[in-house]
């Protein structure tokens, strides 16, 4: 019997007309632990974590959280059952306060407003100072905190990180790298997609080594690195980081 909280993709399938994101793609992660996809550009790490966020709907295979089926579910209704993600790129409201995106946030995944929620989380992750200033006035970096605070106010059990570090500095990498971590400690589920892989490293206790939108090969990135098909695959992709 799976354990709450679980996620299980089995042989997931994703069409593009004739191309094939993902081409059986499987894998679990579990409460507290932290998950890496890695692979080079094409492999089919953000097309994993769109559809399980909801945003596509599987072609073949399954997508399972608390045992219950859930690909093709729409992202509204995965946010209820507690699962959020951040993206490359930010999309905040731009002309609304940071304060109001999170509020925003908060009202869409189904929680009361609570302005000590808010703002205890705009302080943990250095927003305070911009709380009642418009999100367009924040740069990347701040932009890309405030997108995972917004994913965070609604309260997730599996939380999607889709290249979150990029952009960072050595010191920011660190802070962010500590947050994390916490937050699998206290129960969340987290999947990392990155090309940075001293991040990848400090982060997470698994990877799942993807090409051509299956997975090659599952463990920790230290034996990884070591194994000739991924070093393969990293050296014929457009990145190896």
């Amino acid at each position: 019997m799976s354990r709450d909280g679980v996620l299980r993709v089995t042989d997931l399938v994703k069409r593009f007309g004739g191309f094939f994101a993902l081409g059986g793609l499987s894998f679990h992660v579990s409460p507290g632990e932290i998950l890496g996809l890695v692979g080079p550009n094409g492999s089919g790490k953000t097309t994993a974590i769109n559809v399980i966020s909801g945003l596509y709907a599987p072609d073949g295979g399954s997508v399972t959280f608390d045992d219950a089926a859930i690909g093709g579910t729409v992202s509204h209704k995965l946010v209820h059952l507690g699962i959020n993600r951040t993206f490359q790129v930010p999309k905040p409201f731009l002309s609304l306060t940071v304060r109001q995106n999170v509020e925003v946030a908060r009202a869409y995944g189904g929680r009361r407003a609570g302005a000590t929620v808010t703002d205890d989380l705009l302080a943990e992750y250095r927003l305070a100072e911009y709380a009642d200033r418009p999100a367009a006035d924040l740069n990347s970096v701040q932009q890309k905190l405030l997108d995972l605070v917004r994913a965070l106010a609604t309260r997730p059990r599996l939380l999607l990180l889709d290249e979150l570090a990029a952009g960072l500095n050595p010191t920011e990498l660190d802070w962010i790298s500590s947050k994390i971590k916490a937050l699998a400690q206290r129960g969340t589920a987290i999947i990392v997609v990155e090309h940075l892989m001293g991040f990848i490293a400090q982060v997470t206790d698994r990877v799942i080594v993807m090409n051509a939108g299956k997975e090659i090969f599952e463990g920790t990135l230290a034996v990884a690195v070591q194994v000739p098909q991924v070093i393969e695959v990293f050296l014929g992709g457009e990145h190896a980081a």
